[in-house]
């Protein structure tokens, strides 16, 4: 296991160089002017000997590898720089922001997975039956839809036609304070959304993988010595059935991520869906590298965790090897 890791750690070092470099690539490509977005309305009625100077200040007059280079140098010592968008430290930007992104993205994706395999294994316990064919048509169907038509539509359900549930936010408007109460209310609707938005692939693997080992020689050979069907289903259908699911987990973790931060967009929920789009639509060097970064080392971790859980579940699969 301790090699495995190291191994996916040296791997992602390049990965991580490429990917900012590329990050400073496209956006110096990019047809916007920073030093005009971070000027705002006084960049129209400013000189240019005033801009010039702006730009130095900003160090975006440097080649585009010198830029990262600086940016690169100074973020192995944890400054990111700062963000022209925000006007305050990258790195604050981050700490502000990405906490709730983890709390929305945990809750959606451990929501999506128990859900997911529950109702897996209730489609897969009668292949063609009427529950197989509802569970498997709800699937598909939301597997076509965007997570912002689904976070659009729960908010005129649940919040304007039902007034159940708050719309958006962190907290009720007339509060200055925030509580686990007002937190955990705001939070079921986008982490609900998110959650429904990765349930099908969840659903559909669990119900293969489940269907395909209660057709094993193992499974039915427990069913042969008697034992109930609730521990032939739980106890030896589920756990093969789950490995499968197990490297699903990894793969989707960048759909993950893009989902958040549409919902976010949507919910008004206070994690790094706004800073991303401000950075990307005011080429925020720092800020976009930094955020592609972690965004990057999210997937990288989750792929590395997704081989670990396999390993543990399946010992004969070796982490050596």
């Amino acid at each position: 296991m301790a090699r495995l890791t190291a191994r996916r750690a040296l791997f992602a070092v390049p990965v991580l160089l490429v990917v900012t470099f590329g990050v400073f690539a496209i956006a110096a490509a990019s047809p916007f002017d920073p030093v005009k977005a971070y000027a705002g309305t006084a960049g129209l009625t400013a000189s240019q000997e005033n801009l010039d100077q702006l730009r130095a200040n900003l160090g975006v007059d440097k080649p585009l590898a010198a830029q990262w280079w600086d940016w690169l140098t100074s973020a192995l010592t944890g400054d990111f720089g700062n963000s022209s968008t925000l006007r305050q430290p990258v790195a604050d930007v981050i700490g502000e922001r990405v906490g709730w992104s983890v709390l929305l993205a945990a809750t959606a994706f451990l929501v999506a997975i128990l859900l997911g395999t529950a109702l897996g294994v209730l489609a897969a316990r009668r292949p063609g039956g009427w529950l197989d064919r509802v569970v498997t048509s709800l699937a598909y169907t939301l597997e076509a839809a965007p997570p912002f038509w689904l976070g659009l539509l729960a908010v005129w359900l649940f919040s304007l036609k039902l007034g159940v549930l708050p719309s958006g936010g962190l907290t009720d408007t007339a509060s200055s304070t925030v509580t686990a109460a007002q937190v955990a209310s705001h939070l079921v609707l986008p982490a609900g959304v998110l959650a429904v938005s990765q349930l099908p692939w969840f659903v559909l693997y669990v119900r293969q993988g489940v269907g395909d080992a209660l057709g094993d020689d193992p499974v039915r050979g427990a069913r042969a010595r008697g034992l109930a069907e609730r521990t032939v289903l739980l106890g030896h259908a589920l756990r093969s059935g789950m490995l499968p699911v197990l490297t699903l987990i990894g793969s989707r973790v960048p759909e993950l991520i893009t989902g958040a931060l549409l919902v976010e967009t949507v919910f008004s929920w206070p994690g790094i869906a706004a800073a991303t789009v401000q950075a990307a639509t005011a080429v925020d060097f720092p800020l976009l590298a930094a955020l592609t970064a972690l965004a990057t080392a999210a997937v990288l971790l989750g792929n590395l965790v997704a081989d670990l859980l396999y390993g543990l579940a399946d010992p004969r699969v070796g982490f050596d090897g």
